[in-house]
């Protein structure tokens, strides 16, 4: 058959001046490229130049003091994302403190003096402060020592002050308003350096912190940018409903746009359940941490990253036993058992282990999801991996199609054969074909994210919509791969 002039793009029909016209079609050529991006939100301080609710990308070291402010929440974030990772794109939309945000205040009480001298490890939120300890120094001398040295940090979530009236004690408070800040931990010779012989410390836990800042000006601040994975420094359960609301949203067939979002949780084993079974968001991971005393903004930030370093290289495989840089787990006698992370999985939290060397590591990586719209407890959203192979296999099918039959007309099977074999016209059998070959080369082939083909190809269903002669309509029933983490075995041995 001839080739009819409708099929190509810029040279026109009525053409008539003498010449060789070629133009170039690139619908055959290209390959969807796959950068995912990680959004932190988190509060900076007035002495950062980035203006607030409004996303900025962060790509070096150190950006974040100057940017946030040092010592800010979102500063330690991005010092602990760039630690582990300089490529994937990472963003921050900082957020001022709300208007009656209240900071966390705790104290360190100075009961007995050093007898010998002797630099004391101390540790706030996992920051280690060295403190000059000079033996025979009074409980003032000894308390200015400590408030000196944390001063001296300017890394530091808090502040230090001598109290005026008791001058053994020295108050600290939190850089920033809201709840986060009574997260902060208060201790020393964590990582077991020897103690100041004679010194005694009674540690008050910051708190009284209130009021985080109102997630609906950031949400809104987000746009439609599509975030593939967002840190959330919060737990409260109303910065909690709001980032699920709208990660629901990003998710769903209008948007597609979905995003994951990291969340980390530190506190007693029941607090930690009750606060995972009060979600249910197949896009929301909190990780429970238990005794440990790094910070939960930035205990979710390393999660976060390293997540997403590996989920942007293969979304369907498991991120256990990865490392998660720079956190300090809880001492051993503090740590929870088989048994009772278990119990945690089942309620909608993460877990984590902590490796002989100290390191800790993901355990898995679940998602708050666990029950079906009806309150049915079910997993089909239990790993993250499934949304994130799910999202990523959306991707890849709008792509294709998008590429390769972006202005196509709509046929019957049947009526193709009419046509020019040059028309660019789209059928039943065709749009089939394509996501067959997807299903065997691509996501079953090349990246190992599904299974069972035959099962695929069977399901699959293509048709025309009978009121609407311009919609396609299509149901197909992908089967994802799973995830190699439990390996039983009975060993029956014979004598």
């Amino acid at each position: 058959m001839a080739i009819s002039s409708t099929v190509f793009n810029d040279i026109p029909a009525a053409l008539r001046i003498p010449g060789w016209f070629i133009e170039f079609d690139n619908r055959l050529a290209g390959n969807a490229v796959f950068q995912g991006k990680l959004l932190v939100l988190g509060q900076m301080l007035e002495s950062g130049t980035a203006e607030p609710l409004v996303p900025v990308r962060v790509t070096r070291d150190g950006q974040g003091d100057e940017l946030f402010g040092r010592g800010s929440m979102l500063a330690e974030q991005f010092r602990a994302i760039k630690g582990v990772d300089l490529y994937t794109e990472t963003w921050a939309l900082p957020l001022p403190d709300a208007n009656l945000a209240q900071p966390a205040k705790g104290a360190i009480v100075v009961t007995a003096g050093p007898t010998e001298t002797r630099p004391l490890a101390l540790y706030i939120a996992g920051y280690r402060v060295w403190c000059e300890m000079v033996a025979g120094a009074s409980l003032a001398v000894t308390a200015t020592a400590i408030a000196d040295a944390i001063n001296a940090d300017d890394r530091l979530p808090v502040t230090a002050s001598v109290a005026v009236e008791t001058p053994e004690r020295v108050d600290i408070e939190c850089r920033w308003g809201g709840e986060t800040g009574n997260s902060i931990s208060l201790a020393d010779c964590l990582k077991g350096e020897e103690r100041t012989a004679g010194l005694a410390l009674t540690y008050t836990a910051p708190a009284g912190g209130a009021v985080n800042p109102d997630l609906i000006p950031a949400i809104a601040a987000m746009g439609s940018e599509w975030w593939n994975w967002v840190c959330l420094p919060y737990t409260d359960s109303v910065s909690l409903q709001e980032i699920e609301a709208e990660l629901a949203n990003r998710y769903g067939p209008m948007r597609q746009i979905g995003s994951r979002a990291f969340a980390a949780f530190r506190g007693t084993h029941g607090a930690t359940a009750a606060l995972g079974n009060a979600r249910n968001s197949p896009h929301l991971s909190i990780m429970g941490m238990g005794a440990s005393p790094s910070a939960p903004w930035v205990w979710a930030a390393t999660n976060a990253i390293v997540a997403a370093k590996s989920l942007a290289v293969d979304p369907a495989r498991p991120l256990q036993r990865l490392p998660l840089p720079g956190l300090i787990g809880p001492r051993e006698d503090q740590r929870w058992d088989d048994a009772e992370r278990n119990l945690l999985l089942f309620d909608g939290i993460a877990t984590y282990t902590v490796a002989t060397d100290g390191t800790v590591q993901i355990e898995r990586q679940i998602t708050t999801y666990q029950r079906n719209a009806a309150g049915v407890a079910e997993d089909s959203y239990l790993d993250i991996e499934t949304p994130e192979t799910l999202e990523r296999i959306r991707y890849e099918v709008r792509s294709t199609f998008a590429m390769k039959y972006p202005r196509h007309k709509l046929a019957d099977d049947a009526d193709r054969l009419l046509y020019d074999p040059s028309q660019l016209v789209m059928t039943p059998k065709v749009c089939k074909a394509e996501l067959l070959s997807l299903y065997q080369q691509t996501f079953m082939g090349e990246r190992a994210w599904v299974r069972d083909y035959a099962g695929y190809k069977e399901s699959l269903q293509v048709s025309i919509d009978p009121d609407d002669p311009s919609r396609l309509n299509v149901i197909d029933q992908p089967k994802l791969i799973g995830q190699y983490r439990v390996h039983a075995q009975q060993t029956q041995f014979r004598r």
